[in-house]
């Protein structure tokens, strides 16, 4: 976290290798936010670029007084849900590139964590974005339910049903498709 205060500190006095640090030390989990979110990873790449550019924009009136990788995932989700609201699309289907497997030592081994991990993509993006945005804030990035209640300005009963309902229909979902 000073580390992070030293940095805006840089940012504001015009060091652009204080922004590439930021970049780079929080551009993972952005993108994979943003990616969960939108199930677009073109999408995905441009809500971190958008978040960044609006960063840099607002660099002088920024004041951190929690965390930044926070206030910078925050920021890809409330972008996140502005996009999706905005243009009502359907998830895209990903494409090979879009997801890597694990590096596992068997070839079947890791054809089997790929598929397993499109199943799992694909059934998240089937869930309503409210309930997906719960889930992937929560499993993936680690959050609170009182953090995204704040976050999604709803009562964190709210919240933890969203999540409750969004695992009963990723269940449902993948219960349905091993069954084929």
């Amino acid at each position: 976290m000073l580390e992070d205060s030293v940095l805006v500190w840089k940012i504001r006095h015009g060091s652009s290798d204080a922004l590439c640090r930021i970049y780079e030390k929080y551009k993972r989990d952005m993108l994979s936010l943003a990616n969960a979110l939108l199930h677009d990873l073109n999408a995905a790449e441009d809500v971190v670029h958008d978040v960044f550019v609006s960063f840099v924009q607002s660099a002088d009136e920024f004041k951190l007084t929690g965390s930044l990788k926070g206030y910078l995932l925050t920021c890809v989700a409330n972008l996140s849900r502005t996009r999706v609201s905005i243009k009502k699309r359907e998830p895209k289907e990903l494409h090979n590139g879009d997801i890597q497997a694990s590096n596992c030592c068997e070839p079947s081994q890791t054809l089997i964590s790929v598929e397993q991990l499109h199943r799992l993509r694909d059934s998240i993006a089937k869930l309503p974005y409210a309930q997906r945005e719960v889930v992937v804030l929560h499993l993936q990035t680690g959050r609170t339910f009182k953090a995204i209640a704040q976050l999604q300005q709803a009562p964190v009963s709210t919240i933890q049903s969203r999540y409750r309902y969004g695992l009963e229909k990723l269940r449902a979902l993948l219960n349905r498709e091993v069954e084929k």
